[in-house]
């Protein structure tokens, strides 16, 4: 089983991850060994281990959750809120160019100028994250794409403009070397 990366659990999420590791328990309580464990529950020998010493110190309540890393800055109110207003799109708030979209940059001022609550971009990304949103690629190309001018270019322009790579092969500009010769 995979946790999510950099984003934080959901409370679905991180109740799951709660019953794998009560599944740990009982399966620390049958005595099995760490591999197997790992192997069984799909996850890293590391954490078995992790988990295996909370439990012969506190049992199976020292698998219980301890809480979120941190507490979300926004109510639920405001997400609702801050949902609507993105969906209403950039232009809706002073962005000029509707084609850019959103970026985390402007999320984080939309925050700011909602809320009066200071997040980073970084903070942003696992705000959007954890609510389900994700980065989107544009849905149409532009009008003035021309693929037969590109597949050309591609074709005949790029082999000529591009380097080639060096070699691995020491060179030397002395005349007393071979290669110079």
């Amino acid at each position: 089983m995979r946790y999510a990366q950099g984003g934080g659990l959901t409370p679905a999420g991180q109740v799951k991850r709660e019953a794998v590791r009560l599944e740990a328990a009982k399966w620390f309580e049958a005595r099995a060994g760490t591999a197997q464990i790992a192997a069984e529950l799909r996850v890293m020998d590391r954490s078995v281990r992790r988990w295996r010493a909370a439990w012969r110190q506190g049992g199976a309540g020292a698998l219980a959750p301890a809480g979120p890393m941190s507490v979300e800055r926004l109510s639920s109110q405001q997400w609702r809120r801050l949902e609507a207003e993105l969906k209403r799109g950039p232009l809706a708030h002073g962005f000029d160019d509707e084609e850019q979209g959103w970026t985390l940059k402007r999320v984080k001022l939309l925050i700011g100028r909602l809320f009066h609550v200071g997040y980073t971009v970084q903070g942003v990304w696992r705000l959007l994250k954890r609510h389900g949103w994700s980065c989107q690629a544009p849905v149409r190309r532009a009008l003035e794409r021309d693929e037969a001018a590109i597949e050309v270019w591609k074709a005949e322009v790029w082999p000529r403009v591009k380097v080639p790579r060096t070699t691995w092969a020491p060179t030397s500009a002395s005349r007393m070397s071979r290669a110079s010769r």
